[in-house]
């Protein structure tokens, strides 16, 4: 087996770990693991263990645990996505992407242009949602840390309780004179404004603006939502990231 499994709880080296419920028959149930067949296990802090099937059980699975260690798979720049929520499967593939492109954080936000509406009990779904995207990106791709996903909030708000500034903040605007790709290099951390269908509405371009944030653009063509987050991300990777 080379299996890669997202895991909750603490991980301690040469123990044993048991897994249950949906973790456990995906196991035995799926993938048919075997006593004795090894695969790797992290629970999104950072490190990565190997493991190996000890006791396979009708509802459990218990593992014993060797020494975890860094996989190396982490980009030393913090990208912060702050990401306007598009319809259907669009926004589940950005976050997806965004988590094998190495993405620190995703802000979900609701814009004026939103074909989506999200509130209350559906908004919190969508974020549980999205949190089990992430780690699937995260088994398939390498990762050992889970990228933060953010509650659905309306940009409004966010630009008012905003995190501290990034060392660059940059908003997508089509037709924008700056490049992307001639923005000065930035030293650990960059965040980026991306729009849902649509774009964002003039008084939020005006919003970003006044909150420090520069326009920039990739190129003549008019991306899709989804498209412009991944281009932008894997320029971002290769000028300042692990790309290069």
């Amino acid at each position: 087996m080379n299996t890669r499994l997202f895991v909750s709880g603490a991980l301690i080296n040469a123990s044993e770990f048991e897994l249950v419920g949906d973790r456990a028959r995906y196991l035995s149930k799926v993938l048919r693991a075997r006593v004795g067949d090894e695969l790797t296990i992290f629970n999104g802090e950072g490190l990565a263990w190997p493991a190996t099937i000890r006791i396979l059980a009708k509802n459990s699975v218990t593992l014993s645990l060797g020494e975890g260690t860094d996989a190396g798979t982490e980009s030393a720049l913090k990208i912060h996505l702050v990401q306007g929520v598009s319809r259907g499967e669009r926004m589940d593939f950005v976050v997806q992407k965004a988590t094998e492109l190495g993405v620190n954080r995703i802000t979900p936000v609701l814009t004026e242009y939103a074909m989506v509406k999200l509130n209350g009990d559906r908004a919190e779904k969508r974020r549980d949602h999205w949190q089990k995207i992430t780690a699937s990106a995260c088994e398939q791709s390498g990762r050992t840390r889970l990228p933060l996903i953010d509650a659905p909030v309306t940009l409004k708000n966010w630009f008012g309780n905003k995190p501290e500034q990034a060392d660059a903040e940059l908003i997508l605007v089509p037709g924008a004179k700056l490049p992307l790709t001639q923005v000065a290099a930035t030293a650990n951390t960059v965040c980026i404004l991306i729009g849902p269908e649509g774009g964002f509405s003039d008084i939020e371009y005006g919003d970003a603006q006044a909150a420090g944030f520069t326009a920039v653009s990739l190129g003549p063509r008019v991306l899709r939502t989804e498209s412009a987050a991944l281009a932008a991300l894997a320029v971002m990777q290769s000028l300042w990231g692990d790309f290069g």
